[in-house]
């Protein structure tokens, strides 16, 4: 097992990701958005070259791997409405990206549902299908997480998804339930529930999002805390999959100082630097109780 984050959390240029990720003594970042100077900021998979060429070489520097790409592929802010040439192209530019860093694991989704949807759309599963096919193809691993996406709706749709997706696999996020409705359940729907999910795909999760939150019925939207500090049943899931044998990464995500699709939270770049690297120090800690020491990427 080993820590990692999505360190875009600490600051969105590559040095002030590196920096705070060496700060933590961790040697792998979850790679999102990305900075470099004299270019605007991207995705990982869709800098230009020659910014990805920079980021490749600022990483070789400091002894800093990526060990997963988080792409925008069939993303929340995505629709089956969205021409899949826009798709394909995201995954095209991503492969061979990841076979240049000697990255394995790509975060995916599989678009966002229509407010009323309750069920997963053919379309959607057959797009996830050809996108998974894709990177299995060429030796990667695609990685669908629980978020605002047709996967995710509820417990009961991400298996559906895994069983009509042959080779997908899961990243499971503690705390994406606590503002997710479960929409398998009667109407009104419920939001959510961290441990009845983590249940259901603990067998096939090759990567783990931490945070942590707690729904606030007045702002209609969840408040992030300190990991274990929350709804998010973060021990009770680390706990249970460090007894399991999980020997893969944790990967941190705050959301406390800045929310990557909620442009409303923000903060300094300091306070986003020093909040993240506290935050893995937080979690360290908690492992630290339960006896559980990280590895090395």
């Amino acid at each position: 097992m080993y820590l990692t984050g999505i360190a875009d959390e600490a600051g969105v240029s590559i040095e002030a990701q590196i920096r705070a990720t060496r700060e933590l003594g961790w040697t792998a970042i979850e790679a999102r958005t990305v900075e470099v100077e004299g270019y605007s900021k991207a995705n990982l998979h869709d800098l230009p070259e020659a910014a990805f060429d920079r980021v490749v070489e600022r990483l070789g520097q400091a002894g800093i791997r990526i060990c997963c790409f988080g792409s925008t592929i069939m993303n929340w802010a995505k629709t089956i409405e969205t021409p899949f040439e826009v798709t394909l192209a995201e995954v095209g530019r991503a492969i061979p990206r990841m076979q240049r860093l000697g990255t394995r694991l790509v975060r995916i989704m599989s678009f966002k549902p229509e407010p009323e949807a309750d069920r997963i759309p053919p379309l959607a599963i057959e797009r996830v299908r050809e996108v998974t096919r894709r990177f299995l193809d060429a030796g990667l691993q695609p990685v669908h997480e629980n978020c605002m996406n047709h996967g995710g709706m509820s417990p009961s749709h991400a298996c559906e998804l895994l069983e009509q997706v042959p080779g997908l696999l899961w990243v499971f996020d503690t705390a994406n339930p606590i503002f997710n409705p479960d929409r398998a359940r009667p109407r009104p729907w419920p939001r959510q529930d961290p441990w009845e999910f983590w249940l259901r795909v603990r067998d096939v999760t090759a990567h783990i999002h931490i945070k942590d939150a707690v729904w606030n019925p007045e702002r209609n939207d969840a408040d992030y805390h300190w990991p274990g500090e929350g709804d998010g049943r973060v021990r009770d899931i680390v706990r249970d999959a460090l007894a399991r044998g999980y020997d893969a990464g944790i990967s941190i995500e705050p959301h406390m100082a800045a929310v990557f699709h909620d442009a409303r939270v923000t903060s300094s770049a300091e306070a986003q630097y020093a909040n993240y690297v506290e935050y893995g120090r937080r979690l360290e800690r908690l492992l630290g109780e339960m006896g559980a020491g990280a590895g090395r990427a």
